[in-house]
């Protein structure tokens, strides 16, 4: 192929994720929209009360363009957000963007750490469960992964509170760091554990992980659970192939057989099923932040919906919609990375 001809066909790609990605926020956009219009909530009243005059009433639903035609109303949204306005909280009186920006690096660490969790164990597991198949470690696999599917998260979190932080002293309480080490390193990355390091305070590094171990285990563990059953189902296949076959009768080991061949062919899918497993875990942590006092856009999206604070919960929803987004065409691009067929 010429470099001329290359160079069209990847312009070409590039302009097609762009669409996508402007047609998918789009579509985002629009149903956040209408889900704001169509709840039982006044927002005028929200903001001034039940008790405000006629005229007061009028003046600021004017002022907030709720008088207008629907699509103008759409139209003035897609342009706030495009500009990076969300609103303002009623329930923190500060712009949705800031608290977010405040909140969400929580919730990314916590997810990040679990999701971590997840490939290094369970992963792995799900390996050796597919090697040995129907005998004890595979019993063991299953099991992780009946229990991980079925315990409520909550429970599990309430569970691990009291038995390794009120019984056993191994883990620090709710929150993300004790009050007498909060503010004690400069926000950089929005990480505690990377700020913590960059600033080389060990104290602080300690405490933060001390929080993060448990809420992040637990977590994690949902995440094993789910990657570790996958992995299984994905390895069972290929081991199951002629390919596999073949290639035990010419004497390749066992361990290439497994980790080269057979594993090899299911990096692709499993991407896409460890994409999707660390987007269901960023949104998806409400009850752990709930249960560990964790200040992520959990908790914060929790708060906001017990206060009738729209505002909040649509920046919150949009937030994590448009980080879904992010994370598939991101899974999409890294496809053409590790699977040649699709490059082709």
């Amino acid at each position: 192929m010429t470099p001329g001809k290359a160079a069209l066909r990847w312009t070409g790609r590039v302009c097609g994720w762009v669409l996508t990605l402007a047609a998918t926020f789009t579509g985002l956009l629009a149903v956040t929209f209408f889900i704001g219009r169509k709840v039982p909530i006044d927002p005028v009243l929200a903001v001034l009360g039940d008790h405000a005059s006629a005229g007061a009433y009028a003046a600021a639903r004017a002022q907030m363009g709720l008088d207008r035609p629907l699509p103008v109303q759409f139209v003035l949204y897609v342009r706030d957000v495009l500009h990076g306005n969300l609103g303002t909280s009623l329930l923190t009186s500060n712009p949705v963007r800031d608290d977010i920006l405040r909140v969400f690096p929580a919730t990314l660490e916590l997810a990040t750490l679990a999701t971590l969790i997840g490939i290094l164990v369970g992963v792995p597991l799900g390996v050796v469960a597919a090697t040995r198949h129907n005998r004890a470690v595979d019993h063991v696999a299953r099991f992780v992964g009946l229990i991980g599917s079925s315990m409520p998260v909550f429970w599990l979190g309430l569970m691990g509170l009291l038995l390794f932080y009120a019984k056993l002293h191994w883990v620090a309480g709710p929150g993300r760091i004790d009050p007498a080490y909060d503010g004690m390193v400069d926000t950089r990355t929005g990480s505690l554990l990377i700020d913590a390091l960059l600033a080389g305070d060990w104290d602080v590094f300690r405490n933060a992980v001390a929080h993060i171990a448990l809420p992040a285990c637990i977590l994690g563990y949902y995440s094993v659970a789910y990657l570790s059953r996958m992995t299984r189902a994905f390895m069972l296949e290929q081991l199951s192939q002629e390919y596999i076959v073949t290639a035990r009768v010419k004497g390749v080991p066992e361990r290439r057989v497994v980790w080269r061949h057979a594993f090899g062919n299911i990096a692709v899918p499993l991407l896409t099923i460890t994409a999707l497993a660390y987007s269901n875990l960023l949104e998806g942590s409400v009850l752990t932040e709930i249960v560990f006092s964790w200040p992520g856009i959990g908790s914060y999206l929790t708060g906001a919906l017990m206060n009738a604070d729209m505002s909040a919960v649509l920046g919150s929803t949009l937030t994590i919609g448009a980080l879904f987004i992010l994370i598939n065409l991101a899974t999409d691009m890294l496809y053409r990375v590790f699977d040649p067929r699709v490059r082709t």
